[in-house]
């Protein structure tokens, strides 16, 4: 039974099986904030030996990674735990921005729909090009997306502890993403030095105040292309100054151009 209910025609347990040619191994709201069976652990660690390849949807890596499959290995997970399977599992190598990691015959990919992108690989290395593209053209996806699953992400999850003097700084920052923010003036607003306000940003959100910005307005010209703003308006509004500079930042943090993003994430009403 799924976590919504829905009750899946299983007619044999794991353990049962003697060998497979492809073993998927879902994930779960559950993980990874609770322990996980035993039981599964030790079912998959088994049946990793007897199949021809191994793969994980979504949060199912932490799963390959608690049976040791992904032991010395690079893997993906669902964008929002990838640090948690880095921290949890320092033996893997974490692979943030990845769709689907390849590693030998395992496969996981990240979150949810991208077990569709791993099933088109696989379908792919099976059958051939011309299959998968009439597999994909049935489904109405896409072969190969753009970019990273950071395009889906929120860049920025870092934030000051209440009492900071950074508070007042990143609200502003928040309020008009714009404006002209050189170190100096960011400094002004907590009253503190350039050198001062460096070493409070590296030590609090693990990064320097230039880029802090940039994120900021990277999540602010996404809301803007999403709402059916232009890529003209949007560099302007942002505070990026022309196209250009907007373009570099898109495909350097996102893997995709603001206008391909702007064509895909547009809201129905904008």
């Amino acid at each position: 039974t799924s976590s919504i209910g829905a009750r899946l025609g299983v007619t044999d347990s794991i353990s049962v099986i003697e060998s497979a040619d492809t073993v998927m191994v879902a994930g779960s709201d559950d993980l990874p904030g609770r322990p996980i069976d035993p039981a599964l652990v030790e079912a998959v660690r088994s049946v990793a030996t007897r199949t021809r390849r191994l793969a994980s949807i979504c949060t199912g890596s932490f799963i390959l990674a608690q049976a040791g499959v992904l032991r010395g290995r690079r893997a993906t997970t669902h964008w929002h735990d990838t640090r948690l399977l880095a921290r949890a599992f320092p033996d893997v190598t974490v692979e943030p921005d990845a769709i689907f990691v390849r590693d030998g015959d395992v496969f996981t990919s990240a979150g949810i729909s991208s077990g569709i992108d791993l099933a088109l690989a696989l379908v792919e290395m099976d059958y051939g090009a011309e299959l998968v593209r009439d597999v994909a053209r049935w489904l109405v996806v896409y072969l190969k997306r753009a970019g990273g699953q950071s395009q889906f992400s929120v860049l920025l999850e870092a934030n000051p502890p209440p009492q900071s003097p950074l508070r007042q700084v990143t609200d502003a920052i928040a309020a008009n993403p714009g404006a002209d923010y050189s170190v100096k003036k960011l400094a002004a607003l907590a009253s503190l030095s350039t050198r001062q306000l460096t070493r409070l940003f590296q030590s609090e959100l693990g990064m320097s105040p230039a880029r802090y910005v940039e994120l900021v307005r990277i999540d602010f010209a996404r809301g803007a292309l999403e709402s059916g703003r232009s890529v003209t308006e949007t560099a302007g509004m942002a505070g990026f100054g022309s196209i250009e500079t907007l373009r570099r930042v898109f495909v350097s943090h996102l893997g995709i151009s603001p206008k391909a993003y702007r064509d895909r994430f547009r809201t129905a009403y904008a």
